[in-house]
């Protein structure tokens, strides 16, 4: 039974830089690690961003083609560095909202975990104001869930960010800097199926999706700033 999961500190820096791209929708990811003690510990020391699907305020999807890749990413990763790496969770967003699981997120979890009992699921809640200080407040909860006859419940899971040396930070550096390349990926399929085929499209609509279309890269440059700095500064 999953006790506790390690957490590496640049993981997390990635998954927050990730969950931080958009406060209108959730995103995902897929997190790669090793399960210890016949399944009691994990430690996560890499992660794959996941390009959405589909844009939804409220929740998120992968396929099992993403799944497949990740899982190929993990197997690359275990060779690059001689240990048993795999797939041991998964990773979203949860902008302006609680940082608990929905009943769709542990339905989801439900389902990993009857692949693998060590599946772990990890919520950032993003966009949020400390109520106290009314300074800006990112929170993260690691959960598994509970079947209840037809439905779950959340058991939440004992996390410690850690420190990491690990062979494989700059991997996690060059991940972070995939992220803005992603984003234009799905901007630019957004546009596609908002224009869609017909030339005879009214102009003003065309006008008004090509300028969404123009602010929405101008935030992916903002953010291929930060992510450059960031590599710049844990690679060197």
């Amino acid at each position: 039974m999953l006790n506790k999961v390690l957490l590496s500190s640049d993981v997390a820096l990635v998954c927050v830089q990730h969950a931080l791209s958009t406060e209108k929708e959730e995103i995902m990811g897929l997190l790669i690690g090793e399960v210890h003690s016949n399944g009691s510990l994990v430690s996560i020391v890499s992660s794959v961003i996941l390009r959405r699907l589909d844009k939804k305020p409220d929740r998120v999807e992968i396929s099992e083609e993403q799944l497949v890749q990740a899982t190929l990413r993990a197997e690359e990763l275990a060779t690059e560095v001689n240990r048993p790496l795999r797939v041991v969770g998964w990773y979203h967003s949860h902008p302006h909202i609680t940082v608990w699981p929905s009943h769709v997120d542990l339905a989801t979890q439900s389902m990993y975990q009857r692949m693998d009992s060590s599946f772990v699921g990890i919520i950032f809640a993003v966009f949020l104001t400390d109520q106290t200080t009314k300074a800006p407040s990112i929170q993260i909860t690691c959960f598994q869930s509970i079947n209840d006859g037809s439905s779950q419940s959340r058991k939440e899971i004992e996390m410690e960010i850690i420190n990491s040396n690990d062979s494989l930070l700059l991997n996690n550096f060059e991940t972070l800097t995939q992220l803005p390349a992603i984003l234009k990926e799905e901007e630019d399929e957004s546009y596609n199926n908002e224009a869609g085929p017909n030339e005879n499209d009214d102009i003003i609509n065309k006008q008004h999706n090509a300028a969404v279309r123009t602010i929405a890269i101008g935030h992916i440059v903002d953010k291929v700033m930060i992510t450059q700095l960031l590599y710049y500064v844990f690679s060197n």
